[in-house]
């Protein structure tokens, strides 16, 4: 079984877009081995509770496995509608097409709010074209990409899979990438005498606590979706939950009791 990923149709998107002569036909999209598939959706790791949405869909085949495999729901965005049709068709003889539905549709304009999941196979430009809608979804959301980066957005975790038989490039093997969007935290935060300022560089954040403490405490973590967990090599720092748009201490630290809630800065200063 094979994943078909549309990438001719969307390069030939951003063609239409710019000369409105849609060239879609003339390039067939790009075959995606079961192997890489079921990595996609593992690194993910994707199960009933889940919502995946794949943007660049072709035959609907990862959302298809995304159900009937890992017990998933989701949805196939794809250009083409020939495509989505024939995913359409493909999904009622899986026996999961209670479960998924293709739409076709520019994958830009589509609303990605309810994806627990997005996965895709797209070029640079498009995956950066894309990223501030993905970092704007809910922290937690996971992104998985074949082969292709976010830039300087650094992947939380990559794998390498052998495709002994990879039509595309040299090399015979394909990267699977995923990423957790992080909470968006960087600014000044507020509980009480408390003063919590955070230097934010996507999941990476330094933090500088003063008032909770007679010394400030000054430390780097790595953001984890919602969670804000203490350094492994200081775990007497503070660890620290994204909630509802509030900063919420889940371990004890000096001066700081766990439950204390912090709310970000208005104009940038604390009352």
């Amino acid at each position: 079984m094979f994943q078909r990923f549309a990438i001719a149709p969307l390069v030939c998107l951003a063609a239409a877009a710019a000369t409105a002569q849609p060239l879609v036909e003339e390039v067939p999209f790009i075959t995606t081995p079961d192997n890489v598939t079921l990595e996609m959706l593992r690194i993910a790791d994707v199960g009933p509770q889940d919502f995946v949405i794949d943007l660049g869909s072709g035959d609907g085949r990862i959302v298809i496995t995304a159900a009937k495999t890992f017990g998933a729901r989701g949805l196939g965005v794809e250009i083409v509608g020939d495509l989505v049709r024939r995913s359409q068709a493909n999904a009622q003889r899986a026996g999961v097409a209670e479960r998924v539905a293709f739409r076709e549709q520019d994958i830009f304009v589509t609303s990605l709010a309810e994806a627990t999941v997005i996965t895709m196979y797209l070029l640079p430009e498009f995956n950066l074209k894309l990223r501030p809608s993905l970092l704007a979804l809910a922290p937690g959301t996971r992104i998985v990409s074949h082969d292709w980066d976010m830039g300087d957005w650094q992947p939380d975790r990559s794998t390498v899979v052998s495709v002994p038989d990879k039509a595309v490039g040299l090399e015979k093997s394909s990267r699977v990438l995923m990423w957790r969007v992080p909470a968006r935290i960087d600014g000044l935060w507020c509980a009480g005498a408390a003063r919590l300022r955070i230097a934010q560089t996507f999941q990476v954040a330094r933090l500088r606590l003063e008032g909770a403490a007679p010394d400030p405490m000054v430390w780097a973590t790595r953001i984890d979706g919602a969670r804000i967990p203490a350094p492994a090599d200081a775990p007497d720092q503070p660890a620290l939950q994204w909630r509802n748009g509030e900063l919420v201490a889940e371990a004890p630290a000096p001066g700081l009791p766990v439950g204390t809630r912090f709310a970000r800065a208005i104009d940038n200063r604390c009352p």
